[in-house]
């Protein structure tokens, strides 16, 4: 299985997690964060803004979902601009029900 975090646009959250929904991707968790990419922020005259508003989605796919979830986002995320956001990907060696104890995988 695989951890995937799509840090993207609060305005492309929604309609993500919905077409997700629509492929059977339903749990993921999903926060409000700020930070910056590449471009270290914005500069508008002399005020520096260097902080950003996002939110992240985490998601744990199957293997054989994983390219699929990484299409969804990136058809759904994308705006053409600068500060869309980025996609990290990482495997999961297990994953516990805290209300049983059962092993996920």
């Amino acid at each position: 299985m695989k951890m995937v975090r799509a840090i993207v646009r609060p305005e492309k959250s929604e309609s993500i997690a919905e077409k997700l929904a629509e492929f059977g991707i339903v749990s993921m968790t999903k926060m409000h964060v700020f930070g910056r990419g590449k471009t270290r922020g914005l500069q508008v005259g002399d005020i520096t803004y260097d902080e950003f508003p996002k939110v992240m989605l985490m998601i744990v796919v199957p293997d054989d979902e994983l390219e699929r979830t990484i299409d969804v986002i990136l058809q759904n995320g994308k705006t053409g601009n600068i500060g869309d956001g980025k996609i990290f990907v990482s495997a999961v060696e297990a994953a516990y029900t805290v209300r049983t104890g059962e092993a996920s995988l």
